[in-house]
């Protein structure tokens, strides 16, 4: 059942990407002013298209008075839910979770922008709660594989690196150096987190093995890209503030 409403969404999501493209492939005004990428810049399309179909969400947020406070809190709420059903096995239910959250930390940034009441407050808020949401993610893993195989050593790994992939970012833009490159980032793992719970089980049993089995492999390659792009980032912000200094 959860899997045939999943290849649902994705039907009606490439039919909206058909859309978007009819009507112009319009780029999000508030992703470029960002710099935002997706896969190093190879998947902006998909990017650019997101942001369009949350815009009507956006514009109806603004009427209802909803503001990033609310989207930040729900998405927390969402994340935390979210570790606790993967840490009893209920992975399509946290799959939606995270999806559902992830919707939330972006449109909290979209209606704080939006209506000009971007802080900093917001800005320490908005991050901060980013990491808690990881963390409750990585940790519900760690439980749900137990000591049965590396599940949950590489769960801790993935957790690990994306955190270092978070700090060296923050740590190069209070230094006066933006480095958004790489391949893992946030929302990135999250969209790669979430198919694998909404899937994994299904193509594992497919497969014939274990229902984590497909999610494992998929924590293993979040793992292994995070660590690449934190060593990135550090390599790159280290000769960045070197040349500024000289």
């Amino acid at each position: 059942m959860e899997f045939r409403i999943f290849m649902s969404v994705i039907a009606a999501a490439f039919g909206s990407m058909a859309v978007y493209s009819v009507a112009g492939r319009r780029r999000d005004a508030d992703v470029q002013s960002k710099s935002g990428q997706l896969l190093g810049g190879k998947a902006d399309f998909i990017l650019h298209w997101f942001m369009w179909l949350m815009e009507p969400v956006t514009r109806a947020s603004i009427r209802l008075g909803l503001t990033a406070d609310f989207y930040n809190w729900v998405g927390l709420a969402l994340g935390a839910g979210s570790g606790v059903l993967i840490a009893f096995g209920h992975l399509e239910l946290a799959g939606w979770a995270i999806v559902l959250s992830g919707i939330a930390d972006i449109m909290d940034g979209r209606v704080s922008r939006a209506t000009g009441k971007t802080s900093l407050y917001g800005d320490f808020i908005d991050s901060t709660l980013d990491r808690y949401i990881e963390v409750f993610m990585f940790v519900g893993m760690v439980h749900f594989y137990g000591s049965k195989g590396p599940g949950a050593l590489l769960s801790i790994a993935a957790l690990s690196g994306s955190l270092i992939v978070s700090y060296a970012r923050a740590r190069g833009e209070a230094l006066g150096v933006n480095c958004t490159g790489g391949l893992m980032q946030r929302g990135e793992r999250l969209a790669l987190l979430s198919l694998l719970l909404l899937a994994g089980r299904t193509v594992s049993h497919w497969l014939g093995r274990p229902p984590g089995t497909v999610l494992m492999i998929g924590v293993a390659v979040i793992a292994a890209t995070s660590f690449y792009t934190a060593v990135y980032r550090t390599i790159w912000i280290a000769r960045e503030l070197k040349r500024l200094e000289k």
